[in-house]
């Protein structure tokens, strides 16, 4: 287990499940040193994480996830040591926020239409906000008796190929971008994001590229040039070979690696806090937090 862990969510994330300051002490817990709070589109949660941090040990760094979108594709980038009084952080995520809610019963019509079943009373009491997320429609189905034998749903049933982490990989499988029960979020542009970070003096490092770039070097080399800092080479989803390959670019590049579990709880069984592949790497990444 690593003792960096630069990569995980709150309850402020749709789909986390843990408080900042439930966080916090976890991370201690878990023989953490370093910690950052990474919450989609918002950092309304760093406050608290860095003053429990305090009280534990912890040092806790600024950060966030946002979500953008690069040549059709959506991204995430996360921004570390960022000022986060910035009102535009606030105005993102509320914006978005809004946009999710008011396409919340149309990702549930779309799943019926596929075959998924579930009780929508279930799914909206999981609901933050009047907002349903694909991971809490997954958690009503999987505990739906009616899906025992309902062949769309078996890979996500304990025991099934898809159990390891049930809800969000049900929301990759269906609900991501591509799949039949996608719905389009209208996202910042990956440059406007990178100046956000940037502007507010942080660093930005490309998220778990293994499930969004992949290994288009061609759009990794891009974003490097527009002045994207890092890689987050060390990551709960990344095989020893990725972690091979991304260690590499970044090196060819001249850029950090960095490391992150990408936690959430629930909604992701498999990942725990300091899971990042990069047990005992620490003190040879430049991380420059």
């Amino acid at each position: 287990m690593s003792t960096i862990d630069l990569h995980m969510h709150s309850i402020i994330s749709l789909d986390g499940e843990y408080t900042p300051c439930e966080l916090a002490e976890m991370c201690a817990k878990a023989g953490l040193k370093v910690a950052a709070l990474t919450d989609h589109n918002s950092v309304r949660g760093v406050e608290e994480i860095v003053s429990e941090g305090t009280k534990h040990g912890l040092t806790v760094i600024p950060g966030v996830e946002l979500d953008c979108t690069l040549l059709g594709t959506d991204l995430h980038l996360l921004g570390y040591g960022i000022d986060i009084s910035d009102r535009r952080y606030a105005e993102n995520e509320n914006m978005l926020l809004n946009e999710k809610r008011k396409i919340s019963g149309e990702q549930m019509a779309m799943l019926r239409k596929l075959g998924v079943l579930f009780e929508e009373e279930r799914v909206r009491k999981f609901a933050r906000d009047g907002i349903v997320v694909a991971e809490m429609i997954a958690e009503a189905a999987i505990a739906d008796d009616r899906n025992r034998d309902n062949p769309i749903m078996q890979p996500y049933l304990p025991g099934g190929t898809r159990s390891d982490n049930p809800y969000v990989n049900f929301f990759w499988d269906f609900c991501s971008q591509g799949k039949p029960a996608f719905q389009p979020v209208h996202y910042m542009a990956f440059e406007e994001a990178l100046e956000l970070i940037v502007s507010t003096g942080g660093v930005a490092v490309i998220a778990h590229p293994v499930n969004t770039v992949k290994k288009d070097e061609d759009m990794i080399a891009y974003m490097i040039g527009c002045g994207v800092h890092g890689i987050e080479v060390y990551s709960s989803y990344h095989t020893a070979g990725d972690i091979q390959y991304y260690s590499r670019l970044a090196q060819s590049f001249h850029v950090m690696r960095t490391m992150g579990s990408d936690f959430h709880g629930k909604s992701k069984p498999a990942v725990y806090l300091g899971k990042t592949g990069g047990d005992g790497m620490e003190k040879e990444l430049l991380c420059g937090l």
